[in-house]
């Protein structure tokens, strides 16, 4: 459980690196292998959500091999961004520096941990970004393309956030953050849980930097979104549009400027 330094080259203190799962057991144990070459010091946490298919069990056979590896087991499917939330409170609990988001179905290459980590050196949130310069989507049929980059641009336009990609799930936190954002209030789940995180670091001012990472579509088991995931996350950033607005509004005709932040 020693400090991570990639390559020698960045030093941001002890990391944990959250996965959930749910039926995932044909994919997690290829994860964690990869990642513990590409970050051999970082820590991985197994939030698995009760999976009918046995995934719980093969987290347990990977932590029992190695100490590097833990598991959080939960009660049932309770969501991506339930699943987050209990991870970062696990990391802050257990004196982690640095959370990692990744998912545990190969659409997040391990091998790009280290450029990501070496950004954290200098934010507080590390965007791993489908849409910028440098990045690349790899086996995605041109809808989902399409979807991913409207959904974008429009929570771009509707929260006045200078981020390419706020849906995306490959992302580093500073612990510290995270508690600057209250984390544990997050009500958001799947695709908006990811938009909620960066909507209030951005309301927070936090040092937020996206790095380019290529984007693979899984090519085992079956994919989480869906048309609801999606519809939730649009019908959110809308809530939240209007929300800011008419707050921003009653500032102005009541005549203060209060700096407190307000979440979602």
């Amino acid at each position: 459980m020693s400090d991570l330094g990639c390559d020698g080259r960045a030093d941001v203190g002890r990391v944990l690196i959250v996965v959930p799962t749910y039926n995932e057991a044909g994919n997690v144990g290829g994860i964690v292998q990869r990642v513990r070459t590409a970050v051999p010091a970082a820590e991985l946490l197994i939030a698995d959500d009760n999976s009918p298919d046995g995934t719980g069990a093969v987290a347990d056979r990977l932590a029992a091999a190695d100490d590097h590896v833990h598991v959080l087991h939960r009660p049932g499917k309770q969501g991506l961004g339930a699943a987050y939330v209990a991870g970062f409170g696990w990391a802050r609990d257990h004196g982690y520096d640095v959370v990692v988001e990744m998912d545990a179905d190969g659409s997040h290459a391990p091998e790009e941990l280290p450029r990501l980590l070496m950004a954290a050196a200098e934010a507080d949130v590390v965007l791993g970004s489908r849409w910028v310069p440098g990045a690349r989507v790899v086996d995605w049929p041109w809808h989902r393309l399409v979807l991913s980059r409207v959904g974008n641009l429009y929570t771009r336009a509707a929260l006045g956030m200078r981020v390419s990609d706020a849906t995306g799930g490959f992302r580093v936190y500073r612990v510290a953050a995270l508690e600057k954002i209250d984390f544990e209030s997050v009500s958001s789940h799947g695709y908006s849980f990811q938009v909620e995180l960066a909507w209030r670091a951005h309301r927070a001012g936090l040092r937020m930097v996206e790095v380019p990472i290529t984007f693979a579509e899984r090519e085992n088991g079956d994919s989480k979104m869906s048309p609801t995931i999606i519809g939730e996350a649009l019908w959110r950033v809308t809530t939240w549009a209007v929300r800011d607005r008419r707050q921003a509004v009653r500032r102005v005709v009541n005549g203060t400027a209060s700096g407190q932040v307000r979440w979602p």
